[in-house]
């Protein structure tokens, strides 16, 4: 019997990011069955706009995280200003306010390598425009425990430093121009799902 697969999707943008994750979250479904954890970096005094921006491009729910919350699929969870959002053992989110980390907190890494850790081959981790290399230190865990990376090509990137630092030191599985992202995410957790569907049939 098949293992109940479930993707999770981590973003890590910063600087450009805002426009970036609306371009590419309209292209998800009402029904996209993966789970959504954003980092976008914001300063800990930066006022909760994140969310409410998101939902009006997209059909998804979108909330900020709350330490416990469930993965839920089909849903967009968004880390809070001034704590690091991370995924605890229990499959849950969990909200850390540790050191920061690459000069933020939130930071991408802390998801990346807490996804990675707890979900395996689970995890697609996508890196977007950002001015420094938060989340490449993460991807590099997410591939390292089977999982897949995506990161935004530095062409058409506000600021290309983060996705510049991905793909030198990581290597990614596919590097998309942002029109292309949406769509090939949503191809990825498709097929994963038709894949285990298929499974469970046999």
């Amino acid at each position: 019997m098949a293992l109940p697969f479930s993707p999770l999707i981590v973003f890590a943008a910063s600087q450009g990011g805002m426009d970036a994750l609306c371009r590419i979250v309209c292209h998800f479904p009402a029904d996209f069955p993966a789970t959504i954890a954003i980092v976008l970096h914001t300063h800990e005094s930066s006022p909760r706009y994140l969310a409410k921006i998101l939902a009006e491009h997209t059909s998804l729910a979108v909330a900020y995280a709350v330490d416990g919350d469930e993965l839920v699929t089909g849903q967009i969870f968004v880390a809070p200003p001034g704590a690091h959002l991370v995924i605890q053992p229990n499959h849950c989110f969990g909200l850390d306010q540790g050191p920061k980390v690459n000069y933020t907190r939130p930071a991408a890494d802390c998801l990346f390598t807490t996804a990675a850790q707890v979900m395996g081959h689970q995890v697609i981790g996508v890196v977007l425009t950002g001015g420094d290399g938060d989340g490449s230190q993460g991807l590099k865990k997410i591939k390292e425990h089977g999982g897949r990376s995506v990161v935004q090509s530095p062409a058409d990137s506000r600021a290309p430093s983060m996705p510049i630092t991905a793909i030198v030191h990581d290597s990614p599985d596919h590097i998309a121009m942002l029109d292309e992202m949406g769509p090939l995410l949503k191809a990825l957790v498709e097929a994963d799902a038709a894949g285990q569907g298929r499974l469970a049939t046999v």
